[in-house]
């Protein structure tokens, strides 16, 4: 097999965008290296899932809540490399389905033994001063602007 091939990564996954009176819900992610960034809830999709089971699990193992989906607010494509064992470097492409949700049930509540550590509501306005991976950006702009084509206007995705 080509090395070239064997370094290639792609993971789908499904988050969401859960907006109550002028809040949203964000759960921390914290890094391998321990950076801790907000980030929507939502994950990585298991072998033979649906992106909207998919969504809905994560948003309960990382929140404590029960959600419905109400939208599908767009897609996401991203592409990194980063390095790997003996010099290697690993060709990374994210797919990220982005939904917009409605709490339905639960309590807030932390992830344990996860990828994440906090789950919070947060006020739109403050959004901009929080640590925050490009992701929540990226969801909030499909929330408000809901572009036909599901990719955020002037992001050049």
């Amino acid at each position: 097999m080509n090395k070239q091939l064997r370094n290639r990564e792609l993971r789908v996954a499904a988050y969401a965008v859960c907006v109550r009176d002028d809040e949203i819900l964000l759960a921390r992610w914290v890094a391998r290296d321990g950076t801790k960034k907000w980030t929507l809830p939502g994950g990585g999709m298991d072998h033979g899932e649906d992106p909207l089971d998919t969504v809905i699990r994560e948003v309960e193992e990382e929140t404590g809540y029960a959600a419905e989906m109400t939208a599908l607010l767009g897609l996401d494509s991203i592409r990194r490399q980063y390095p790997r064992k003996l010099g290697a470097f690993a060709d990374f492409q994210g797919l990220r389905i982005v939904y917009e949700g409605r709490i339905t049930g639960g309590e807030l509540r932390h992830e344990t033994d996860g990828s994440t550590d906090l789950a919070a509501w947060h006020p739109l306005a403050a959004v901009t001063a929080l640590e925050r991976v490009e992701l929540v950006d990226i969801g909030l702009e499909l929330w408000r602007s809901r572009p036909p084509t599901g990719r955020p206007a002037g992001t050049g995705r």
